[in-house]
């Protein structure tokens, strides 16, 4: 039986937005991956807690925004681990509790030469597989460190939470750029208001 190819994309997706759907449907549809997991992540340890949508609230909006697409799933794996949230720690757990799989680290070109500094770099260029997609402005130096890193050729979308929070404080109409259930859940709960 063949392995599910399954995409990991790790965020904090404070909140989530179109980029997040599109650059999981690219991959799928793409690179050749059978189902994308949203890995919301409870605390990442780069970002400011201070400044981030309370997990449950997250974790629920990526439900929200991801329920008409069959082969993506919201994982709330992260909430029952130690926190702050490390990716190694998180794709060991996957691997141990969903063997069968064939799984891939999606990450975009501003990320990827990040991942040697990350609490088990070396171990993550060495043993998993990376699909990045392209960032604007931002081009990887270092892909010829990792064992398994492909460029996916994927359209630009220069969307982030960072834009979509600042623009709901100011009290734009965001319908354009959040799935549309998770945009109503962040207006009826006043989240980032």
């Amino acid at each position: 039986m063949a392995l599910k190819r399954t995409g990991l994309l790790f965020g904090s997706f404070n909140p989530v937005h179109i980029g997040h759907i599109a650059v999981a449907g690219y991959m799928k549809e793409f690179a050749g991956l059978d189902e994308i997991w949203f890995i919301v992540s409870p605390q990442n340890p780069l970002k400011n807690p201070e400044q981030l949508a309370s997990p449950t609230a997250r974790l629920h909006m990526v439900r929200l925004a991801t329920e008409d697409f069959p082969a993506f799933i919201a994982s709330d794996i992260e909430f029952g681990m130690p926190l702050p949230s490390y990716t190694l720690n998180t794709i060991k757990k996957l691997t141990g509790e969903y063997p069968g799989r064939d799984y891939h680290i999606i990450t975009g070109t501003d990320n990827i030469d990040s991942v040697i500094s990350w609490k088990g770099g070396r171990t993550l260029i060495r043993d998993y597989q990376f699909l990045v997609y392209p960032r604007a402005g931002e081009d990887s130096a270092n892909l010829n460190l990792f064992r398994k890193a492909f460029v996916v050729n994927a359209p630009l979308i220069e969307v982030s939470s960072s834009f979509v929070r600042k623009s709901l404080k100011e009290g734009k109409d965001m319908r354009a750029f959040v799935p549309l259930r998770a945009y109503e859940y962040i207006v009826k709960n006043r989240i980032y208001l």
